[in-house]
């Protein structure tokens, strides 16, 4: 018990940043050592995982060449080329594949359930990391781009079957300090033993507070909505590039070799 303060301090400095959390896209110039980021990957490998099979691998990018070449696969957006580094997570059956081949053992992990499986390990690790980086006052931005175009990833970093990018962060020391983003009351999204479906008049109280933000207010002014929810379905998240996108998602599912051809027609029709 001798180390109970020590445990305490810790647990006040993860209660802390999570509270402050912010999404950072502009960093200095100063360097994430190579020291620094591997104790934290190591770290972050203490999170939970299937079967303790850790069914995920990271690409560790810091050269500005190959920057240039992820960038496009994120809608080129200004923080892939400016932080000091770019980690791809991605979501890995091929390494315990191989591993079960050179032990006479025959692997059945080449389809939907696996990479499920390998997705969610891998987002476990990706947010343990988030945590830990916090802790260190790193910055970083998460990149949902990354399921929008991941065959282009593929092919930069050279993924084989098997593996699958799901996530990717650009880190580096923040050189801004954002506002704290908006979120939803608890009330919105916990349910007490069954899922309790909506009614209008809850609706309005849970997003009176988003609606009602200024910076919100300003988003549908701009975009010529009546609503902040037309701002997102309309816009930002439009059902013609939900399709197109996940069409996409379902090729390259395929090519990786976690989602069957014959299944892939089905889906799709």
């Amino acid at each position: 018990m001798e180390n109970f303060p020590y445990l305490c301090g810790i647990i006040g400095i993860n209660m802390k940043t999570l509270l402050t959390r912010r999404t950072i896209r502009k960093y200095t110039d100063q360097d994430v050592s190579e020291e620094l980021l591997y104790r934290l990957m190591t770290e972050a490998a203490r999170t939970q995982t299937m079967g303790n099979l850790q069914l995920y691998s990271v690409i560790v990018t810091r050269s500005q060449e190959m920057k240039e070449k992820l960038s496009p696969a994120h809608f080129n957006q200004p923080m892939v080329k400016e932080a000091p580094v770019v980690l791809t997570i991605c979501a890995d059956f091929n390494r315990t594949s191989f591993w079960a081949k050179c032990r006479n053992a025959v692997p059945g992990y080449d389809n939907f359930l696996s990479f499920i499986n390998a997705a969610t390990d891998a987002l476990l690790y990706t947010q343990t990391l988030c945590n830990l980086m916090d802790e260190e006052g790193l910055g970083y931005c998460y990149l949902g781009t990354t399921v929008y175009q991941p065959q282009q990833i593929i092919d930069v970093l050279q993924l084989p079957k098997l593996v699958m990018p799901v996530a990717t962060l650009t880190v580096g020391w923040p050189d801004e300090e954002p506002p704290l983003s908006d979120r939803l009351p608890l009330k919105s999204f916990v349910h007490q033993e069954t899922y309790q479906d909506y009614l209008g008049e809850d609706i309005d109280t849970y997003y009176q507070y988003k609606e009602e933000l200024e910076e919100n207010r300003h988003f549908v002014r701009i975009n010529h909505k009546e609503t902040l929810a037309q701002v997102f379905t309309d816009i930002r998240y439009t059902r013609q590039d939900n399709e197109a996108m996940s069409k996409t998602l379902i090729d390259t599912l395929v090519r990786q070799g976690f989602l069957p051809y014959t299944i892939k027609m089905g889906i799709l029709g």
